[in-house]
Order: structure tokens, then sequence, then C-alpha cells
């Protein structure tokens, strides 16, 4: 027997007897009017309800039925209930279902066909909870932008808020798609820069001939078609925060022009004599290794002693610890409210084996790519491996050990208590039965923050 709790609503007591003992592997409770109905609902909290539309004091008609839907629904919004009708009526289950009756049966009732009816309505609650105990954990979102559980990443933002009130040179490092210009902007956004500009240039991306030009600006005339004076990027983010992404790609010439700008805060257009101050945060980032550049002679060695003031290694979601789970479902939410299909509620378990399989080569960006054409193509309410364009896998997912299912459900007490609590620790405390010290020990411990 599961811990799963249903309710059947019916004043018939030899049907009420049948059902009941066809559903004998879920706690089954009865009730044979509204009002032992809706103390039922408040007692035993069902996850599913049938209920009989034919109940006294109007077992012939169905205005006691449609007025328990209404109380069950109004008292417990999240319970599916499941309307009994009988078998000649043919306005009254749609009737139901625009109130919010999660689905209808007609008499004759066939227990083995009910239970399908059943058992998917029990399948729906659960997935539907999860999402909301998802949105409830406030450990998945420790940056604005950043989606993560875990310990990895929680660590990387906790460097990014230690260093964003300063003007330290930040260089940040990881794979294409981990994230590294929302980590920037994170950097930009926490500190005193945050209502000034924030300019981002990927180097990679600018041909060579016009990189200097967009970097550090031009004078008119400075060459052909050179009509008017034009700020630099640099210059553009005077006051804020510059970021430079991809500057293993500078190329070699660039590079003490760009050095003098970050040792000396000084920009010289291209064309230009006469050179001016910048007040800038510089912040780059590259998924190159700088060091084997420098040996190669591609890079120079004072221009990576300049940037890397303060190093910020960037994991990929392969070495995240359940993110890609976070990650998936964070995405699923999103592009299912943007292209309106609120059916889709999560992933099959072999859909999540798959996305936990994957080696995922191009990180966030891949993964979200992926999710996003899965909510186009999915046809029922669950992601497979195939929505995914991913190989089922015949591994079982990694159970996990006793410490880190402990720590687990640790973090996902302390999420739901601060959120009951309105981020009150002394009232999270309360809740969760500990003492305030030992509640912020924990929230020490897990990297989380009120």
């Amino acid at each position: 027997m599961t811990d799963q709790t249903l309710l059947i609503v019916e004043d018939d007591p030899g049907l009420q007897s049948q059902l009941r003992w066809s559903f004998d592997q879920y706690k089954v409770w009865t009730a044979d009017d509204r009002e032992s109905a809706l103390a039922a609902v408040k007692r035993h909290q069902p996850e599913v309800v049938t209920l009989d539309l034919g109940l006294p004091p109007d077992p012939g008609g169905v205005s006691e039925g449609f007025a328990t839907l209404n109380d069950i629904l109004s008292m417990a919004p999240q319970t599916k209930v499941i309307v009994i009708t009988g078998n000649d009526d043919q306005f009254n289950p749609v009737k139901c279902i625009g109130f919010g009756a999660y689905d209808f049966f007609q008499k004759p009732i066939d227990p083995t066909l009910l239970a399908f009816v059943v058992n998917r309505a029990f399948r729906l609650h659960a997935l539907e909870e999860e999402n909301r105990r998802l949105q409830r954990m406030h450990i998945t979102n420790p940056l604005e932008g950043i989606v993560a559980a875990s310990p990895e990443m929680h660590e990387v933002c906790r460097t990014v808020e230690r260093l964003a009130p300063t003007d330290i040179t930040v260089l940040l490092l990881g794979e294409s798609g981990t994230g590294k210009e929302v980590l920037a902007r994170a950097l930009h956004a926490l500190g005193p820069r945050a209502k000034k500009p924030f300019i981002a240039v990927n180097a990679a991306a600018i041909p060579e001939n016009l990189l200097e030009s967009e970097l550090f600006g031009f004078e008119r005339g400075a060459y052909t078609g050179a009509t008017q004076q034009t700020k630099g990027k640099f210059e553009l983010a005077d006051g804020g925060t510059f970021f430079l992404d991809e500057i293993g790609d500078i190329p070699l010439s660039l590079q003490p022009k760009l050095l003098r700008v970050l040792q000396e805060r000084v920009v010289e257009r291209v064309g230009g004599r006469q050179p001016f101050k910048v007040d800038v945060r510089v912040v780059c980032a590259t998924h190159q290794n700088l060091a084997k550049l420098i040996e190669t002679g591609r890079f120079r060695e004072d221009l990576y002693f300049r940037i890397n003031e303060m190093i910020i290694n960037i994991p990929p979601v392969r070495e995240r610890t359940g993110d890609v789970a976070v990650l998936a479902r964070a995405f699923l939410e999103k592009f299912a409210k943007q292209m309106r299909r609120a059916q889709l509620l999560g992933f099959t378990d072999e859909g999540l084996a798959a996305l936990e399989a994957y080696h995922w080569p191009g990180n966030v960006r891949e993964l979200e790519h992926k999710i996003k054409r899965a909510v186009v193509m999915a046809q029922g309410p669950l992601i497979d491996a195939k929505d995914l364009e991913l190989l089922p896998t015949s591994a079982k997912r990694r159970l996990l050990t006793l410490r880190e299912a402990r720590e687990m459900a640790e973090r996902q007490a302390i999420g739901m208590a601060l959120s009951e609590a309105g981020e009150n620790v002394t009232k999270a405390a309360e809740l969760l039965e500990v003492a305030r010290p030992t509640l912020y020990a924990l929230l020490t411990k897990f990297n989380l923050k009120v």
C-alpha cells in the first residue's frame, strides 16, 4: 500500500464497498454525503476524490453533487476530483470539467477502467506537487539569472558576491555555454556601478580589422569611411563595467593597447593623438587555456598577469551535482509558459536518466536548446528521451549515499521553512524545531542566503 490517499464519495453502500476493495493499493476513505465528504477532505487531505453527483438530499439530481465539487475545490484546489455521472448524462460531465473537476466517469462503473483514470490522476497530482516544491525552493536561485542547486555553483556565486563590491579585475574561466556573461552581469549588478552602463564585447565575434575601432573608437578621418568621431566600447562603459568575452582571441597586435587601458585606464581612439581617462571595472572571460597561448607566443604574459587579479573557474554542467535536473525543470517551465503548453508537467524517468547520462559539451546553452525543442515536440504531458533527441539509457540513476540524501532533505526542509516563514530565520527555526544558531550553521554549511 502506498501513502497516497483516495476518497470515495458515494451514497450506495454496495458500490462504495466495491470501490473500496478495488483500490486497496491506496489509503481509501469513504463518505456518503457532502458534510462527511468535506470533513474527510479536511482531515485526510486526499490527492484524488471520486464523487457521485447524485448525493442526498438530492440523490436523483445533481445539485448536491455540484455543491460538493465546488466546496472540495475551494478547500483543496490541488485535489483531483473524478466525477461519477449517469450513463445517459451528456451535459453535466462537461459542466463539471468547467467547474474544475479533473475528469469524469459514466455508470455503470467498471473498476478496471476506472482504475486507469484514478491512477493517472495520482500521477498528475504527484507531478504538480513536485513542480510546486521546486518553485518553493530558494536554493535554486543563488544569484539573479543563475539556476543552480549544486554546491559547486553555489560556491561560485558566493565568490561573485564577495568580489562584486570591489573594482578588482576578474577573469572568468569556463567552457562555452557555462554562463560567463551571466556571472559578469551579476558582478556588475551587485556592485556600486549597478546603475551605470554594462558593455559586453565578444572578441571572437568581431573581425580583427574592426576590433580596434570597436574597443577604442576612432576619430573622424582616421580611415576611409570614418566620417565622424565615434566612441569605443571602453568609452561607452565609463563609470560602469566593461565585459570582454573570449579575451584569448584578442590579436597580439592589439594586446599592448589593451594592457595600457587595464594598467592606466587610458584610452586613445584610432587616429587620435590625445589619450583620455576612463573609469571602468573590467571583467574578462575565455574558454581557452591562456597559459598554453602564452607558451606559443599568442598571448602576452604581462597582460595575463594584469587580467587575473582574481580568477573564477566555472564548472561545466556535467560537474555540477544535481544541476542538470534543476536546470531542465527551470527551462521546461520557462518555455512551456512562452509557448502556452501548460499541459507539460515534467519528464519521464527515462527522460531524466537520459539528461543525466549525457555529457553536455555545450553546457547550459545546449541544455536550454534541448528543452526548448522538446517543449515543441512533446505529444504528452511528460517529456521523454526521444523528445530531447537523446538516446535512452539502460543505466539506473545513481542512488544517493545516506549522507547525500540527508543533506538534500535538510536543504529542502530549510528552503520550505524559509518560504513558509517569509524569510524570517527565527520563525523558520521554530517550524524546523531547531535552535536559531543551529539553523544559521546549516545555512552556512549549505551556502544558503536569506
